[in-house]
């Protein structure tokens, strides 16, 4: 049997609060600390700031800049995937999933959905990879929407085409962000963005993505 390890509140608040890098030991810059926490959410709600920057300012207080982090996004240190933002050498966790989409083995029903949908849109998906490798990077709203099935949706995103095809193809591997006009994201083919490190095998990368994150929270 394992050894149980038991913890009161306070010590698991400390391991909580030390690995969320809220000590007063402060990380010795932004790309430290991204790497530690291994993500940092982009939300378009801006109260007072946006999340990444009160998450990053929180831990680096004042020898913390806006403009170091649209630095590291621009540089691409850190590089946006599904509405988060990674440290670029992270993306080689990611690829072989993308690699195997929709999933491997027998797959489900959601799972299946989306790939048809996407297969029967394959005109427009070449469209687009047409377009971005000759203009990009662009906009959504530059991008043709030749789609032969418009996604059905009970949503906000019910016939928003390539909003849903873009967001498969970032799944895929195929397209990827390559940075921001003031909130709109910019598109490229996802070989001119993600970095070119070995792709890690897909049990493995699961494996060290789940170690990061709960080396990130510090109790789970």
């Amino acid at each position: 049997m394992p050894k149980v390890h038991q913890l009161s509140r306070q010590e698991a608040r400390r391991l909580a609060i030390k690995a969320q890098l809220l000590e007063r030991d402060r990380p010795d810059g932004l790309l430290t600390a991204a790497r530690r926490l291994t993500l940092l959410q982009l939300d378009p709600v801006s109260a007072v700031a946006p999340s990444a920057d009160l998450v990053v300012w929180s831990r680096l207080g004042s020898a913390y800049s806006l403009a170091g982090l649209r630095k590291a996004v621009d540089e691409r240190q850190l590089i946006e995937l599904m509405a988060l933002l990674r440290p670029a050498e992270d993306l080689a966790l990611y690829r072989a999933r993308m690699a195997a989409w929709p999933g491997t083995g027998e797959l489900k029903g959601w799972q299946i959905h989306f790939r048809d949908w996407v297969q029967a849109n394959d005109r427009c998906r070449r469209d687009i990879l047409g377009r971005l490798r000759a203009e990009g990077p662009l906009p959504s709203r530059e991008l043709p929407d030749t789609c032969d099935r418009p996604w059905a949706s009970t949503g906000w995103t019910n016939n928003k085409n390539i909003t849903k095809l873009l967001d498969f193809m970032v799944a895929r591997g195929e397209v990827a962000v390559a940075g921001r006009k003031g909130r709109e994201r910019l598109w490229d083919l996802a070989e001119r963005v993600y970095p070119d490190h070995p792709v890690v095998p897909a049990e493995e990368a699961v494996r060290e993505r789940d170690r990061r994150r709960l080396r990130a929270l510090g109790i789970a």
